[in-house]
Parts: C-alpha cells; structure tokens; sequence
C-alpha cells in the first residue's frame, strides 16, 4: 500500500470517528495543535531572548574596526579574526585571573554545600529551640542583599579578633583583608554568598524524601551521622549537585567581595568590571607606546564584549557537563512548606 493510500484511509477513519463524535474529536485535534503551536513559540522566544546576546557578541569579537562601523555588515563579519581574542586575553591577565579563580570558586562551593547540608538537613529533620526564629533569619539572610552590611563586614574582618585577645597581647587585632580566610570563615558558618539560599533548597528536598528510610536506618543500628552519610546522601545528589553550581557560578562572577576582600590579587570578575577603564593603557603599553591610547568607543564595547566571552566559557562548558544532573534536581525538588 502507498503512503497517499495509507494517509487517505487514515483521513476517512478521522472523519469517520468525528462524525459519531459530534465534532468533538476535529476540536480536541484542533486544540492540541494549537496548544503545541503556542509552546514552540514561547520556548523559541525564550531561547532566543537567551542566546541572542551571546550570539551577537561572539560576532562582534570576531570583527574588525572596520565592520563594526559598516553599516551593511550586521552579524556576519566579512573577515573574520582573532586578534580581539588576543588583546581581551593580554589586557584581563586571563591566565593568572582563571587560575585565581577556579581555585576560590571550587573550594569556595565546596564548603558552602558542605555546611548548608548539614544544616538544611537539620531544619528537615529535627525539632531544636527556636526552630523557626533560626529559619526565620535563613530567609532573612536571601531576602538582605549583602550590600546592606558591607560597612559591617569591612569593619568585622578589617579589625578581626577572639575576643579582644589578639589586641590584649599584641595592642593590634588582625587584619584579614586581601586574604582568602573571610571567604572560608563566612562559608565555614553558613553566612557567605547566596548561602540563605542553598540551605532553604536542601531543607526543601529533605523534607520529600520518605522518613521510612531514615526510620529503617535506625532499626539496623545505624546512627543519626551514618544515616545521614550512607542513605541521606546518596538521595541529595542532585540537589548537592545544582547548590554547587549555583556557588561556584556566582562565586566566579563575583565583584562584591572580591572587592571587598582581595583587592589585590587578579580575579576574572574584578578584571572584567574594570577592563574598560584599563584596556587603554595596556594597548598603549602592547604596542610600544609606553602609555594609555585613545580607542574608539565602539573598539572598546568590541573587546568588552570578547572579554565577556572569555569569562562565560568555562561556565558554559561546565554547565554542558552537569546539565543532565541540574535538571534532574529541578524536577525532583518540591516546594513544600
């Protein structure tokens, strides 16, 4: 039987059946296209609002001065280049800045999962004297943006001590700026960034896993610790793996306390927010001038926009690695109060 023959018996059995349904099949038929109409739209608008900046940027990296000011050329170059890469990468100090990086940010998000499970697992579980003043300040801490006590925090860690005793034996307390230790004693007590969030997202798996199987546990002798490492664990992979994403992605774009606390060490995020203002010095320094040029604005947005580029790659590259564990998290974590 051909194709045309088979589509038209399938045709007279549609209409057939719609005939003794009283129409109601052609709607539903009608309605379900309809419906799968509007979601490819939806979805392609929204993958698009996403990509287009992205795309539109790697194009403007990969142009020259003279196609940025030609009007007729509008995504695709006419020659395509590289030099762009080269001087974004020379001007952010890519390498030294990426090495910096991906340590603080990988040890970073360690500590910080490590710290909010246990906690999150502690307000899912277990009843303990003002439970809910203490989840209180959790939301607390995700609803205050850390802007609001920077003056604190300067102060806290620019004069930092134990109890005056530092200063009662030496007459100075520590100074912990331009070092790595505010960051780890922060993540260390669940008060480092987005932190409030992990802890709220953890509490909110472990509250759909079935107690059966802490209940289990304890019936074979396990105790609370063993159960937590051997059955509580092996269950929040994925929302361990997402909350590490989560940190080391915001921990790598970071300006906030980079700034605050390693001024002055290179990172990709401060490189970034300052490259505009010092990409003219370098070029003028590259090119045997010995001192800052003029560039053009548009030259300028050009490598900003390849500088961008550098910075997001690696984050993209990772995210195509645990995309399949982030989105089972997504599916799995419920929303339950």
């Amino acid at each position: 039987m051909s194709k045309s023959n088979a589509r038209k018996m399938k045709w007279s059995e549609f209409r057939e059946r719609n005939k003794k349904s009283g129409g109601y099949l052609l709607k539903k038929k009608t309605m379900d296209v309809g419906v799968s109409l509007a979601r490819f739209i939806l979805l392609f608008g929204m993958c698009f609002m996403i990509l287009q900046p992205i795309l539109e940027k790697i194009s403007v990296s990969l142009m020259s001065l003279d196609d940025v000011y030609n009007p007729v050329v509008i995504s695709i170059p006419t020659k395509f280049i590289t030099e762009n890469y080269k001087i974004a990468y020379g001007g952010m100090r890519y390498a030294t800045g990426i090495k910096n990086t991906l340590v603080v940010s990988i040890t970073i998000a360690i500590v910080q999962v490590a710290m909010c499970t246990l906690v999150g697992y502690g307000f899912a579980r277990f009843e303990f004297p003002f439970k809910k003043f203490w989840f209180g300040c959790v939301m607390a801490m995700i609803l205050i943006t850390p802007q609001t006590i920077s003056t604190s925090l300067y102060l806290h860690f620019r004069f930092f001590d134990v109890f005056g005793l530092k200063q009662l034996i030496t007459g100075e307390p520590w100074n912990l700026r331009n070092s790595t230790l505010p960051y780890y004693l922060m993540s260390l007590g669940c008060t480092g960034l987005k932190n409030g969030l992990y802890i709220f997202l953890i509490r909110q798996f472990f509250r759909n896993v079935p107690g059966d199987l802490e209940e289990a546990a304890y019936v074979d002798g396990l105790g609370t610790f063993k159960t937590f490492i051997r059955i509580m664990l092996p269950e929040a992979k994925p929302i361990i793996t997402s909350c590490f994403l989560f940190s080391f992605v915001w921990q790598w774009t970071d300006v906030f306390y980079t700034r605050m606390f390693l001024g002055g060490k290179v990172f990709l995020s401060t490189s970034l927010s300052g490259f505009a203002d010092g990409i003219g010095a370098y070029v003028g320094t590259s090119s045997g001038n010995g001192g800052p040029v003029a560039l053009a604005p548009a030259y300028v947005n050009q490598l900003l926009s390849t500088a961008i580029l550098l910075v997001i790659a690696p984050l993209i590259i990772l995210y195509l690695f645990a995309q399949r564990a982030f989105v089972e998290s997504i599916s799995s974590t419920g929303i339950k109060m």
